[in-house]
């Protein structure tokens, strides 16, 4: 029976990514779609900045101000998002009754000590 435990504890880590799979990849999807969307929102305020630069509306110094300052909005925009990201993710998996990689981890545990229990019990007997 040893060699079954082993077995047996593997088996709800891998059930369990295949459950919850189709919800992870879309959300993994969503996230990279929107690093996607930030970088090319960055790299046209650079591009609009230059061309204020080259045009002589804004000064040079001025503009990397600017980016500058919207880098540091977008990051700290991002990690807002990341956050909320994140409640809604665990908000929607409590909702939805998904266990977390905790619970799977002690339920598996608890599986294992009852199986040495059994395995004591069996040799006991003979």
């Amino acid at each position: 029976m040893g060699t079954e435990t082993g077995t047996v504890s593997e088996e709800p880590k891998e059930k369990a990514k295949k459950e919850h799979s189709p919800f992870f990849e879309a959300a993994r999807k969503v996230l990279l779609a929107s690093v996607g969307v930030v970088a090319v929102a960055q790299d046209e305020l650079e591009d609009f900045v230059e061309k204020l630069i080259d045009r002589g509306e804004i000064a040079e110094k001025d503009g990397k101000k600017l980016l500058r300052e919207m880098i540091e909005k977008r990051k700290k925009r991002s990690q807002e998002v990341e956050e909320e990201m994140s409640r809604k993710v665990k908000e929607t998996m409590e909702h939805m009754n998904i266990p977390t990689r905790g619970d799977l981890e002690k339920l598996t545990s608890s599986i294992a000590a009852l199986s040495k229990k059994i395995d004591e019990l069996v040799k006991s007997r003979k």
